[in-house]
């Protein structure tokens, strides 16, 4: 394969965006000064099927503050941005409001957080034990995201997007980062997909040195629609894993960056969500949740066919769920 890219590409409206490796670099830097965070952990498994065997690192961002990698890009717009005294605001199906409350509350910055009744109760509570304030309406992603953009209009807080704006694709770029030195020899990564500020983080740092593959929901196929028609379309917005992978239309900034870097955009259903997380409990004690094992779920139900002795690399997003209840 060609070799990495040095940039971070995007459909240009500001021309002093994220642009390079050291970049992302000196984001991870700062971050790890403020917060003391350590790199999330990074297993090596051997998942068998059908008798054939796949090496298979996995990067456990359920391990990350907050429950998900999404405190990455959370930081990274804390971090490098001029924050109003009226703080942030931030709409999210669940999993970027937690990590905004939490990035916000480590450095005492005020935070709204609307997110929509689809969110799984995990997410809120996470969101109200930071002290965040929370607001919950509306059918999904983007009705959070209209509520979340009246309530700027009227305080002046700073809104940090979910997964569209520079900073917060700059932030989930420290995961790519995170994992080539963890795992240097990978020749895939399977990483699951929703406004694309991940995939697009992940695919810039490693540009064409591995094959990237983007998984999504068949009930929200919001990239697969923005790469068949050229631009960001509205799309479905079903799956068990809505709160997390179902915005109704991807990213502006990230759609370029996946034009130029992703191999492929891949379709899982819900039955392969739900037995990719079972399978990651059984098999590893993970609790993931369905966005989480979204990825996961393209290697097990076969959505993604690795050939014979080729390394892949799947992104644990987030474990942000109740599936495990321990009182019961």
């Amino acid at each position: 394969m060609a070799s990495s890219s040095p940039e971070l590409r995007h459909a240009a409206d500001r021309p002093d965006v994220i642009d390079d490796r050291p970049r992302c670099d000196r984001a991870r830097r700062r971050s790890y000064r403020t917060v003391r965070a350590a790199d999330t952990d990074n297993r090596d498994q051997r998942q068998r099927r059908r008798g054939d065997g796949h090496d298979a690192d996995v990067k456990l961002e359920q391990l990350q503050h907050a429950g998900s990698f999404k405190t990455r890009g959370a930081f990274a717009n804390l971090l490098t941005r001029p924050i109003p005294a009226a703080g942030v605001v931030a709409a999210s199906g669940g999993n970027h409001g937690a990590a905004v409350a939490y990035a916000a509350m480590w450095l005492g910055i005020a935070a709204k957080i609307f997110v929509p009744r689809i969110s799984s109760p995990a997410k809120i509570e996470r969101i109200r034990a930071y002290g965040a304030a929370l607001q919950v309406g509306g059918d999904g992603y983007a009705d959070a995201l209209a509520a979340s953009e009246r309530g700027v209009a009227t305080s002046g807080a700073l809104p940090v997007h979910a997964f569209d704006d520079v900073e917060t694709i700059l932030g989930q770029g420290t995961l790519a980062r995170e994992f080539e030195a963890q795992a240097p020899q990978l020749d895939t990564i399977l990483v699951s997909v929703g406004g694309g500020g991940l995939i697009a983080g992940i695919a810039a740092w490693y540009g064409s040195s591995v094959r990237v593959i983007g998984v999504e929901p068949d009930g929200a196929p919001s990239l697969t629609r923005a790469l068949e028609a050229g631009e960001p379309v509205d799309s479905p917005m079903g799956s068990i894993a809505a709160d997390s992978l179902a915005p109704r239309r991807t990213g502006a900034r990230s759609l370029p960056i996946v034009q130029r870097h992703v191999d492929r955009i891949v379709p899982v259903d819900d039955d392969a969500i739900r037995g990719a997380q079972r399978t990651l409990w059984d098999a590893l004690r993970v609790v993931a949740e369905p966005g989480g094992a979204a990825a996961f779920a393209a290697l097990l139900a076969g959505a993604y066919r690795p050939a014979n002795g080729e390394r892949v690399g799947i992104i644990i997003s987030g474990g942000n769920t109740v599936a495990v209840d321990f009182a019961r």
